[in-house]
């Protein structure tokens, strides 16, 4: 793995978040650490090595909130935009204000805070960005359909800015992950879904580091992931078809 020197992940409260935290401060590299909530787990070098941010990301002021809280730290090289929210049900049945908050999160913060962190020159040489999108950007998600859209919108920006960035001497990853073993993921999926087919968020990690660290482009984790990705593109239909009957005929109510 790339000896990074400094880390900031979103969302860093749980799942994958939390498992990419425990991971670099394995290996000894400084973590700030932004998530709504407290950190509530621990490691050996959580004291010395980790600096969390406890902020809304949703908030309207908290990507300046954020800049101002880096400004005393060193330069970035490594940001994995992870946060994320969803919406599932119908989408009649879903208020307005939680589709707001879902693109706002997944989609406009990514964006701003990016932008800011490259406009304030917080990025170190050959540093890597990473956006947590989703597997959804290769097909449709019934059930889910803003959620698919802030993901899809944010690997667009990712694939659109990766030359200026690179520019920069800053690479950007796209990561389209399927489902995952998280609490946010069980807490949306319809009821009785099995949790044991998702992949667990340490081994996503893991994967996430390795190809932030070898400069690639895109990750589709998995065998599962990959073959999603293929018969997304070679029918579309049969694929949508496939996810409004795994995810949307099972959902017996609005969550968001």
């Amino acid at each position: 793995m790339k000896a990074w020197k400094h880390a900031l992940i979103t969302g860093a409260g749980q799942g994958i978040g939390k498992a990419l935290c425990l991971r670099l401060l394995d290996e000894g590299i400084q973590v700030t650490s932004i998530d709504r909530d407290s950190i509530n787990w621990t490691h050996k070098n959580k004291d010395k090595l980790l600096n969390h941010i406890q902020i809304d990301l949703i908030n309207s002021n908290s990507v300046n909130d954020v800049v101002s809280r880096l400004e005393s730290t060193d330069k970035l090289d490594l940001v994995i935009h992870n946060a994320g929210i969803s919406a599932t049900g119908k989408f009649e049945d879903i208020d307005p204000k939680a589709y707001e908050n879902v693109l706002k999160l997944n989609t406009l913060v990514p964006m701003q805070l990016s932008a800011a962190l490259m406009q304030n020159e917080m990025f170190d040489n050959q540093a890597n960005l990473a956006f947590v999108s989703s597997l959804s950007h290769a097909t449709g998600y019934p059930g889910a359909s803003v959620y698919g859209a802030s993901k899809d919108a944010i690997a667009i920006y990712a694939k659109s800015v990766r030359k200026p960035f690179a520019a920069k001497g800053v690479s950007v990853l796209s990561i389209f992950p399927g489902p995952v073993r998280t609490d946010h993921a069980e807490r949306h999926a319809p009821e009785g879904a099995d949790a044991s087919k998702r992949m667990l968020p340490e081994k996503l990690a893991k994967r996430i580091l390795l190809a932030a660290s070898s400069n690639k482009k895109t990750l589709y984790p998995g065998a599962a992931a990959h073959s999603a990705r293929i018969l997304g593109k070679i029918a579309p239909n049969l694929m949508t078809n496939m996810m409004r009957k795994i995810i949307y005929d099972k959902l017996d109510r609005p969550v968001w």
